[in-house]
């Protein structure tokens, strides 16, 4: 089971009670971490993560709902899901939503999840495979548009494999379709190290972003349609450093964007 999926899970488990002003109300959370932890010491409180994954869990949300308010009975996938459940507040009673990650992370939550909600599937998924699109079965180019969403996934990938990410939505999703994904400035590239509760995990932040208009270059259909900040909100030193490096190197040190696939 990769060393990272318990984080954001430790971070919607604690959060709620930590920021009162950012609680969401995961109904799952608590109960897996608790499954978990008997298999491996706890994770650290980190606060800043916790702020963090509960901030962008409520972009990523928000994002999706207004993808289905303009798409009645949309599809939303979530590219590299873990133990996430975010169909507990997508399901609009129209909405369909496909979970997809690695066999070993599916494995793990077949055992503690009960994905078997109408309109929900769960489906394999290597995002560093050619074939992903057609593996989750998404539709062709003329078909319906798509919400997809990759939380906390990207940064740990080797840049050539998100580019390669973001030029398979460019070339495969109909008119409309949005990508959603979170990312971190270059600056966090190899530094993994000095992150609270990424370090002791052993994974490491390989692809960071140098400017937002790179993310459209991999397709001349991508636009970029929005970027939202996640750790603004935190403090004043967080703000401080956010808008320093921003006015500085032109990128968030953290954020989570969006890709609309252009007609």
């Amino acid at each position: 089971m990769p060393s990272t999926l318990r984080i954001p899970l430790a971070a919607r488990a604690f959060g709620d009670a930590m920021f009162p002003r950012l609680a969401i109300g995961d109904a799952n959370a608590a109960r897996l971490l608790a499954t978990l932890e008997d298999q491996a010491p706890p994770l650290p409180r980190d606060r800043a993560t916790v702020y963090g994954v509960l901030a962008r869990t409520r972009c990523f949300r928000a994002l999706a709902r207004d993808f289905l308010q303009a798409h009645a009975g949309g599809h939303v996938v979530n590219l590299g899901c873990g133990l996430s459940h975010y169909f507990q507040w997508l399901d609009d009673g129209k909405a369909h939503m496909t979970d997809a990650d690695l066999p070993e992370v599916l494995a793990v939550r077949r055992a503690l999840l009960a994905d078997d909600e109408p309109r929900h599937e769960v489906r394999p998924l290597d995002l560093t495979a050619p074939g992903w699109w057609d593996g989750l079965g998404l539709p062709a180019r003329d078909g319906p548009p798509v919400f997809l969403f990759s939380e906390g996934v990207l940064m740990y990938l080797e840049p050539a494999q998100v580019e390669a990410v973001f030029a398979t939505f460019g070339e495969r999703a109909p008119a409309g379709s949005v990508l959603a994904f979170d990312a971190m400035c270059w600056l966090a590239t190899g530094r993994a190290h000095r992150h609270p509760s990424v370090r002791p995990t052993g994974a490491q932040f390989r692809w960071g972003l140098r400017r937002p208009a790179e993310l459209a270059r991999a397709h001349p259909r991508l636009r970029l349609a929005g970027i939202h900040q996640v750790m603004t909100g935190y403090g004043f030193p967080h703000g401080m450093l956010s808008r320093a490096i921003g006015a500085v190197f032109g990128v968030p040190m953290y954020a989570v964007y969006a890709l609309h696939a252009a007609g």
